[in-house]
């Protein structure tokens, strides 16, 4: 039962310290450097599923901050609200639980019986499936027709304890700034 206990913490221990999986795609025939100002697509930021455990005023000022503050860093400008702009931004909050098949062996023992013989116990194979969820960002920019132009997300294990309203605020800018390393693109 120690094992058990010992290899599930293991296991969430590591989930937790699960770095961000990042992933971008985009237009290859795009000018990336004549895009200079942007705004908001309406709604800002959807939810996957639409779930009112998920939908939070909060989580949206934060990641508008974090975009905001992440595109102004490579000098592109917010337009004034009605005003046309160059892109459009939309951010999507998803969530999806995943499972993991986890084996454990537990190996055969060698014992001698009572005439000192030497042999081997039979081990066996415990196979257990663990539920967790993935959290996904997702940055679109569309163009002015409403074109996708760029998509970057990130991924991670979403951990049980959210933490104090600052981390969960770091959390996000971290995400924010590691999606949009990969923008503008580099070509290849």
């Amino acid at each position: 039962m120690f094992r058990r206990t010992l290899l599930l913490a293991v296991l969430l221990g590591l989930a937790a310290c699960q770095s961000i999986q990042v992933d971008s795609d985009y237009d290859p025939n795009r000018d990336f450097a004549a895009l200079q100002t942007w705004n908001w697509q309406e709604p800002a930021v959807q939810y996957r599923p639409n779930d009112p455990r998920l939908t939070s005023d909060l989580t949206e000022q934060r990641v508008r901050a974090a975009v905001a503050q992440q595109l102004e860093q490579r000098g592109l400008r917010q337009s004034a609200p009605g005003a046309a702009a160059d892109f459009r931004v939309q951010a999507f909050l998803i969530v999806d639980t995943r499972q993991q098949q986890v084996a454990t062996y537990y190996g055969s023992d060698l014992m001698t019986d009572h005439h000192g013989r030497l042999w081997a116990s039979p081990g066996f194979t415990e196979v257990r499936t663990l539920d967790y969820q993935v959290g996904t960002l997702q940055l679109d920019f569309l163009d002015q027709d409403g074109k996708l132009i760029w998509r970057g997300s990130g991924a991670q294990t979403v951990r049980r304890n959210p933490g104090s309203p600052q981390e969960r605020s770091a959390a996000i800018h971290e995400t924010v700034a590691k999606i949009l390393e990969q923008y503008p693109p580099r070509r290849r």
